[in-house]
């Protein structure tokens, strides 16, 4: 294990240069592991934080269905922490409380926090953040946290935290170098954020195998999306949960991305109806938290001098897909220009192939 055991918190005195230093700390950019968070956070005092914790997993959905949550609570009258990753233009993005970002100054203070307490430890870029928002969350008082899962689940950093429920969103391909090329696998790893009794919703409507057999084997209270609870009609627009036992209606589709938004919401309505002794929320509620939900380029559309811009964060095949039948299902303009990006470590091919037959031209 690499060593730094000078304490820096006197040496930064901004965001920028904190997270500078935050690449250098740590000898590898992704390191999955647990041991290293674990050791801090008991360093701190924080390995059973004082607040109810919802861990979001999947390939596919997870930053949707923490704002989903997100609204959901905070409409309730619950004070809200919620991490995300990554960030589209600021760091503080990532840590919110009550839908609001958290400060430079208030990162700083965290991370100085840690800095002391962590010893010779190195963390990673996002175990360093991960450590961060649970701080934060206690030091803000939050009634209930959203940690979202960055890399798989098994041993991710937010995995050092064992949740109240958990959501598995999807499971498709992606980050294949770490988690393994199969649908197979890869739930393999994201099962890992399941817990023994506790409540573990699947939004994902064909698990494999070996997240059902993880899910019993740890004796998980598995709920599935087709088998135990379900979006129902009448229209896109007005929809009711169904569970069997518990009926919901007149639930507003979410006012952002496509169809796969149903989906999201039915399993985020799932999340909270398990939770329901705990953190009860009232059926007005969450109507209303589903409808107030924000979140940023997600089939995100804008118009500026006459032209329609589709802003949306696909970054997997199985993401392109979703993209691509949101744009054929809707009215398909006479010209489509796309401008696209993407790291270098993602199936670029995987994703731009759906959409090749509606796009004209390509920016890259």
């Amino acid at each position: 294990m690499s060593t730094n055991p000078e304490p820096v918190r006197e040496h930064f005195a901004t965001l920028d240069e904190w997270l500078g230093w935050l690449e250098t700390l740590h000898p590898k950019k992704i390191d999955l592991s647990l041991s290293r968070l674990k050791t801090v956070l008991n360093s701190m005092g924080m390995e059973k934080p004082p607040y109810r914790v919802v861990t979001i997993g999947g390939t596919n959905g997870k930053g949707s269905c923490v704002a989903i949550l997100e609204s959901i609570y905070a409409e309730a009258g619950y004070r809200v922490g919620a991490f995300t990753s990554p960030h589209l233009w600021a760091f503080n993005e990532r840590v919110r409380v009550d839908r609001v970002e958290a400060t430079d100054e208030e990162l700083i203070e965290t991370f100085c926090a840690i800095d002391a307490a962590r010893g010779d430890v190195t963390l990673s870029y996002f175990e360093y953040s991960a450590l961060a928002a649970i701080a934060l969350f206690a030091r803000s008082e939050v009634d209930v946290a959203l940690l979202e899962v960055g890399l798989g689940g098994r041993l991710d950093a937010v995995n050092a935290i064992d949740p109240d429920a958990s959501l598995i969103v999807s499971i498709d391909l992606d980050h294949e170098k770490w988690l393994g090329d199969t649908r197979d696998s890869i739930a393999a790893e994201k099962a890992g954020i399941l817990r023994h009794g506790r409540p573990g919703i699947v939004a994902d409507r064909d698990p494999p195998n070996s997240l059902l057999q993880i899910g019993c084997d740890r004796e998980a209270d598995l709920k599935l999306l087709g088998r135990d609870f379900e979006h129902v009609g009448p229209t896109d627009a007005v929809w009711q949960y169904d569970s069997g036992a518990t009926v919901i209606t007149d639930l507003p589709a979410p006012p952002f991305g496509g169809l796969i938004q149903l989906d999201n919401a039915a399993a985020c309505v799932a999340v909270v109806q398990s939770l329901t002794d705990v953190l009860p929320v009232a059926e007005d509620v969450l109507a209303r938290g589903i409808r107030q939900t924000r979140i940023a380029a997600r089939l995100e559309r804008h118009k500026l001098d006459g032209v329609e811009w589709v802003f949306d964060v696909a970054h997997n095949p199985a993401a392109a897909r979703v993209l691509a039948d949101e744009l054929e299902r809707n009215d398909h303009p006479a010209r489509t220009i796309a401008v696209f990006a993407a790291m270098s470590d993602k199936d670029i091919g995987g994703v731009i192939e759906p959409l090749i037959p509606l796009i004209d031209s390509w920016g890259v």
